[in-house]
C-alpha cells in the first residue's frame, strides 16, 4: 500500500489479530498461512489473496469484509450509491406482508420486461440506474405476487431479488445479498421452480467463497445440483448445471484440489459444446467462453499464475460479451500478471477493466488487492498509475 495510507488489508489483519490477542506466529500457526507472507501482508509488502484474507477472515471469527474495509462507505457516498441500499432493504422487508394496498402494479408482461431490463442493466454494469429502479419494482412484484399466487408472478418476484443480490454484492453488502438470497429461496419454491432453487444455492456457494468457507460453498453446490435434478430436461436445464460445475470448479480451486477442479471444468465443456453461447439463459453468461475464462479463475486459485496468464491469452472473448463478466475475467488476469511480475501488464488490465466497468471495478476488493501489489512492488509506473489509486480511493 502506498506509505501515506495507514489503513488497508493488512493493517486491519494486525488489528484483528491483536483484539484475539495472538501473535503473528500464532496466527500462522492456527491459519496455516506462513510465517513471512503474514507479516509481509500485514507490514503492507505483500497483498493478500482472495483465499489467504478468506482464511485469515475465518480463523479470527470477522467477516472478510472487515478485514477487506468494504463497504467503502467514502466512495459510495461520492458515486451518490448510498442513497440507493435503504430503499432496497425496505423491499426485500416486505416480502411476507400481503399485497399493499397503496400499490397497483403494472401489468405482468410489463413487470418481466422491466425485471429482464434491470438484469441487463447489472450486465452492463449501469449498477446505478439498476439499484434506483429496483425497490418500486420489488415492491410491485410482491404485491402481484401475492394477489396472482401463480407460478409466473412467484418466478418474477424470485428474479427481482436475485437482482437485489447482484446489486448489493456488487456494492460491497454481502450481508443484505444473503437476504434478497434467502428471498429468492423463498419465492422459488412458491413458483415451484427447481431450476431457480438450483441458481440460488449457486449463488450461496458463490458468497461463502468470497467469505472463504469452501466446504460450506461446496455443500450448496451440491444441493443446487440436486434441485436441478427436478427440473425438465433441455438446454435451460443444462445451461443452469453447467454453470454450477463452473461454481463447483473455482470452490475446488481455491480447496487447492485440482484433479476435482479440472473434472468439473470438463464437465462443463461437455455441457457447453451442447448448449453453445448462452448467455441470457437466467442473465448466467454461461458457454464456451465462461468455460475459459472460470479456467482462468481456478489455475490463478491454484497459484498457478503463470498457466493463468497463458490461458488467458489463448482465450478469444467474443464481440459484446457482458462487461461485467469481462471486466471481472481483466481483474482476476491483472492479479496472476502481478504475481507473475507483469506490473505494466497488470496495471493495463486494470485499466481495461475500469473502461468497460467503472461502477463495479471500482467497489471490486481483488483490484485494490492489486493495485495496492504493484505499488509495493515499487517499479516504474505510468503518470496515470497514481491517478487511478486515487479513483480507488487509495
Amino acid at each position: 500500500m502506498p506509505p501515506s495510507i495507514d489503513e488497508h488489508t493488512g493493517t486491519r489483519i494486525a488489528h484483528a489479530r491483536k483484539v484475539r490477542r495472538l501473535t503473528q506466529r500464532e496466527l500462522a500457526d492456527l491459519s496455516h498461512v506462513s510465517y513471512s507472507t503474514l507479516t509481509k501482508i500485514e507490514q503492507g509488502v505483500l497483498p493478500a489473496s482472495p483465499s489467504v484474507i478468506g482464511t485469515l477472515a475465518r480463523t479470527l471469527s470477522v467477516p472478510v469484509t472487515e478485514l477487506t474495509g468494504q463497504p467503502y462507505l467514502e466512495e459510495l457516498r461520492k458515486d451518490q450509491f448510498d442513497g440507493l441500499i435503504q430503499p432496497i432493504r425496505e423491499a426485500l422487508n416486505v416480502y411476507d406482508l400481503g399485497p399493499d394496498p397503496d400499490i397497483a402494479p403494472r401489468p405482468m408482461a410489463e413487470l418481466e420486461e422491466h425485471a429482464d431490463t434491470l438484469c441487463a442493466l447489472v450486465r452492463a454494469t449501469n449498477i446505478k440506474q439498476a439499484a434506483a429502479d429496483l425497490p418500486g419494482l420489488i415492491c410491485e412484484a410482491t404485491t402481484t405476487a401475492h394477489t396472482a399466487r401463480s407460478d409466473r408472478s412467484w418466478q418474477l418476484l424470485a428474479s427481482t431479488y436475485r437482482t437485489a443480490y447482484d446489486v448489493t454484492t456488487k456494492l460491497s453488502y454481502p450481508d443484505l445479498g444473503m437476504v434478497a438470497l434467502d428471498r429468492m429461496g423463498w419465492a422459488a419454491e412458491r413458483a415451484s421452480n427447481p431450476i431457480l432453487g438450483g441458481i440460488r444455492q449457486y449463488l450461496r456457494g458463490a458468497a461463502y467463497l468470497r467469505a472463504g468457507d469452501c466446504r460450506t460453498g461446496e455443500r450448496l453446490v451440491r444441493l443446487g445440483m440436486s434441485a436441478l435434478e427436478q427440473a425438465e430436461m433441455g438446454r435451460v436445464r443444462d445451461v443452469a448445471t453447467g454453470q454450477l460445475h463452473l461454481g463447483s470448479a473455482v470452490l475446488a480451486g481455491r480447496a487447492r484440489d485440482a484433479g476435482k477442479a479440472d473434472a468439473h471444468l470438463d464437465e462443463a465443456r461437455r455441457i457447453a459444446e451442447r448448449t453453445g453461447p448462452a448467455e441470457e439463459v437466467h442473465w448466467l453468461s454461461f458457454g464456451p467462453t465462461n468455460v475459459d475464462v472460470h479456467r482462468v479463475s481456478v489455475l490463478a486459485e491454484l497459484g498457478q499464475y503463470p498457466e493463468a496468464v497463458r490461458t488467458a491469452q489463448e482465450t478469444t472473448i467474443p464481440e459484446g460479451w457482458a462487461p461485467s463478466r469481462l471486466a471481472h475475467h481483466y481483474t482476476e488476469v491483472a492479479q496472476a500478471l502481478m504475481w507473475t511480475g507483469s506490473t505494466d501488464a497488470a496495471f493495463k488490465n486494470l485499466q481495461k477493466a475500469r473502461k468497460l466497468a467503472p461502477q463495479q471495478t471500482r467497489y471490486h476488493p481483488t483490484v485494490r488487492e492489486t493495485y495496492a501489489g504493484l505499488e509495493s512492488a515499487k517499479r516504474r509506473m505510468p503518470d496515470t498509475f497514481s491517478n487511478y489509486g486515487a479513483w480507488l480511493g487509495m
